[in-house]
């Protein structure tokens, strides 16, 4: 039986909270690996029914084009994560860094986070789709600091702190926003609906809107990674579960962004405001920039593609704010191709650290040698995240370029600029720890490869060919995002 849209939409959150309870009470790893899996899969099976059953919007919940694209993405890099994460974890499990108790927190909230994500992603409530925001961001927080050590308990209370000062400017901007509806629309959901918020832009006070984009801005761009607010990103990657570094880059940043994108397509419906595209092309060009050139200086390898996560949010929200048809198409697609690339390095990044027993980048060297699909896989996540042909990547970015030259020659200077010395940090560091002699801490490595190559084809098979159906899915959200 094929359930109707409303039943799929419902299926997509309840799933995940039946999981993340009975996975707090399973005591046995595999158990608990294969439920985590199972769960993950469900869910991906099911948010791919939207697609052909499109439920009508209510003032909770509602589906688009925009979000369902997002959907299937965060449920797909979430199951292929969960595959990954069960022989990552179970290496844990056996070097004693994580006990049985602790494994039946991590399952449990990993299965809290996906449904906080999925339920920030389906939210037309602007309020629910902050609480949703917030508890991704507790959740997180909790997972970062699992391992107990000093570091990584220093890290998860810096996220806490970062993360709380930024869903508390979030939140200031949410409540202006629904300040400047409720002379228009009233009282109550109504104004806080974003389907309605849309459809009545154009009577709200564009002052107040200004000012509440500006603290959506600040607060929401703390989430997605953007300098200067980036400084919680390189701590929680380096010292949590390599699983949470994946779904934090591949999946969370892209959560906060499409967040912050609902409340620019909001203000572009207002032609009285300010322009939000300005604020987002100077933030992403910062990001690219500062990121780029922290490339160089970083000694840890899960703290070095920490940093090209803000380098790549930074290209992102780049293109949007520059807008238009093609960079708005080229920020979408950019953002596919970077959650698929970028996770499926974490996935070798975090083999790689098991089997080096360490995470620093001068005790691993000569991977193609020790560790040959590994290393291999590493060195084609790492040309492609670079932005080199034929990978998705190199796609993107070469729209995103030619937006802008054609419409803002000046800004095309410091962009190009900035992915050259991204691309030149990534090749350094991908030949000393790729080739030459190996370095010692050789020891095997159990664990699937599937996920990190079946990311890798289709980032490449992106790269070269794009469906048709895809093409027109993306123009129809990148009309929407403006």
């Amino acid at each position: 039986m094929i359930l109707s849209g409303e039943a799929a939409m419902a299926s997509i959150l309840v799933i995940p909270a039946v999981a993340a309870a009975l996975l707090a009470v399973i005591s046995s790893y595999r158990l608990g690996a294969v439920l985590n899996v199972l769960a993950t899969a469900l869910t991906l099976a099911v948010s791919s029914l939207l697609i052909f059953a499109r439920p009508a919007p209510s003032l909770y919940l509602h589906v688009d084009d925009f979000n369902i694209f997002l959907i299937i993405l965060n449920t797909f890099v979430a199951f292929t994560t969960s595959v990954f994460s069960a022989s990552y974890i179970a290496h844990e499990l056996e070097s004693g860094r994580l006990t049985s108790g602790y494994l039946r927190f991590y399952h449990a909230m990993y299965q809290v986070l996906m449904l906080a994500m999925n339920l920030a992603l389906l939210a037309n409530n602007i309020g629910l789709m902050w609480v949703a925001i917030e508890l991704a961001t507790l959740t997180t927080v909790l997972m970062v600091g699992i391992y107990r050590t000093p570091a990584a308990l220093e890290a998860a209370w810096k996220y806490f702190i970062l993360g709380s000062v930024g869903i508390a400017l979030a939140l200031f901007g949410t409540i202006l926003i629904y300040l400047a509806a409720r002379p228009a629309m009233g009282q109550g959901l109504d104004a806080m609906a974003w389907t309605l918020l849309v459809s009545h832009a154009t009577s709200f006070d564009p002052a107040l809107l200004n000012l509440a984009f500006i603290f959506l801005l600040l607060g929401y761009g703390t989430k997605v990674g953007l300098a200067p607010l980036h400084a919680w990103l390189p701590d929680a990657h380096a010292e949590g579960p390599t699983p949470i570094s994946a779904v934090l880059s591949g999946l969370l940043l892209n959560v906060a962004l499409y967040t912050l994108l609902r409340f620019k397509i909001l203000l572009t419906a207002n032609g009285a405001t300010l322009a939000p595209g300005v604020l987002m092309t100077g933030m992403g060009l910062i990001s690219l920039s500062f990121a780029a050139l922290m490339l160089y200086r970083r000694r840890d390898i899960k703290r070095m593609f920490a940093y090209s996560s803000i380098e790549h949010m930074g290209i992102i929200t780049f293109a949007f704010g520059m807008g238009g048809p093609i960079a708005s198409f080229a920020g979408l697609f950019h953002m596919t191709m970077h959650s698929l690339t970028k996770s499926a390095i974490f996935f070798a990044v975090g083999h790689v650290s098991q089997a080096k027993g360490s995470q620093r980048i001068a005790d691993i060297r000569g991977l193609t040698e020790s560790h040959p699909m590994l290393g291999w896989g590493l060195v084609l996540g790492v040309i492609a995240i670079a932005g080199l042909p034929p990978f998705g990547i190199f796609m993107s970015e070469f729209l995103i370029i030619t937006s802008t030259f054609a419409r803002q020659p000046l800004l095309a200077i410091p962009l190009v600029l900035g992915l050259l010395t991204g691309f030149g940090a990534l090749v350094l560091r991908m030949q000393g720890l790729a080739f030459g002699e190996p370095s010692p801490g050789n020891a095997p490595v159990h664990a699937s490869y599937v996920p990190l190559f079946v990311h890798l084809a289709i980032v490449l098979a992106a790269g070269v060919f794009l469906p048709g159906a895809l093409v027109s899915w993306f123009r129809a959200v990148a009309a929407m995002v403006g």
